[in-house]
């Protein structure tokens, strides 16, 4: 039984590390994908994680492979297509380490996961279950996806999400607003920015953005406020936990690690039980920690820390 299994995009995050002296900018292929990052970062702590996706049959779905297998994530079910290319993300950054996107992906092998593929994936019956929404942009993994998800609650696994919304992925905001919302129902644990937060509730109020989406019957939602920190509702109690300040460098996998933290601790309860307020705390204490050890170094898996660095004993 793996403790964490993730599903959903993996691709290449073509970063921008720099500049030439001429004044052209530098680029990295870091491994990434919000799924992917999440299994990776989950894995860095000590968790079991398996993730199920599909790469192309090319270098970059190589390099992707024996990333997960590296960083001990669990292969078996990462797919390989043997007609389209890995999916390419090109990162740019500001000065503050801000990202921009734009996508190479038509259609990409990651959207082409299939329903069995994606079912095959749940034979270790996971304890969390993850799903990100990029790859419910385009059939077939828009329909494989929720059926797995639901699958895998019928098996009893948490189901956890994070839309992970990239705009130019979507024909419209509304269109993004209305497939995700239509996964809203299948989870129990919702991770969103504040950007994502006006795009399903019309409203950037962290107090009645949140009790709007609680309405779903999800049982925990986290908003990462970036520099200002975490916002969370449980069971209509609502916190803020403040952020560890750092150097940003790259903010690309700083949810993914965030998230990733949380579960793991999550993990380690006994879920049928409710979490005190102040463990809860705690645990986005120890999510905040890990996403500032990521932001302030270059890509997303490669910046993740380990669990002595989070820590400190390392």
């Amino acid at each position: 039984m793996s403790v964490i299994t993730s599903i959903g995009e993996i691709l290449i995050d073509l970063t921008q590390t720099g500049t030439t002296e001429n004044g052209v900018p530098e680029f990295a292929a870091y491994p990434g994908g919000g799924p992917a990052n999440l299994a990776v970062a989950a894995a860095r702590l000590g968790a079991d994680t398996a993730f199920i996706g599909k790469v192309g049959n090319d270098s970059f779905g190589d390099l992707l492979r024996r990333t997960l297998v590296e960083n001990n994530v669990n292969a078996d079910h990462l797919y390989t297509d043997p007609t389209e290319n890995t999916t390419v993300a090109v990162v740019s950054l500001d000065e503050q380490g801000e990202r921009s996107f734009i996508f190479y992906r038509s259609p990409g092998a990651d959207s082409l996961l299939t329903q069995e593929e994606a079912i095959a994936g749940l034979a270790g019956r996971p304890k969390l279950f993850h799903f990100g929404s990029v790859t419910l942009t385009k059939e077939p993994a828009y329909s494989a996806i929720p059926m797995a998800v639901s699958m895998a609650r019928r098996m009893g696994a948490l189901v956890t999400f994070n839309p992970n919304y990239r705009e130019n992925l979507w024909p419209s905001p509304a269109d993004a607003a209305y497939r995700i919302k239509q996964a809203l129902p299948l989870c129990d644990i919702l991770k969103i920015d504040s950007t994502e937060l006006e795009l399903l509730t019309g409203t950037k109020d962290l107090e009645r953005g949140t009790a709007e989406l609680a309405k779903y019957g999800i049982l925990l939602v986290l908003v990462t406020l970036g520099a200002d920190g975490a916002f969370y509702r449980y069971r209509n109690k609502t916190g803020h936990v403040p952020t560890i300040p750092c150097k940003v460098v790259d903010s690309n996998g700083a949810g993914d690690s965030f998230f990733g933290a949380v579960l793991v601790k999550l993990s380690e309860l006994d879920l049928s039980k409710p979490v005190s307020i102040e463990k809860l705390e705690e645990i986005i204490t120890f999510a905040n920690k890990m996403a500032s050890i990521t932001i302030s170094r270059s890509g997303a898996i490669p910046a993740m820390p380990t669990l002595a660095e989070v820590e400190g004993t390392e």
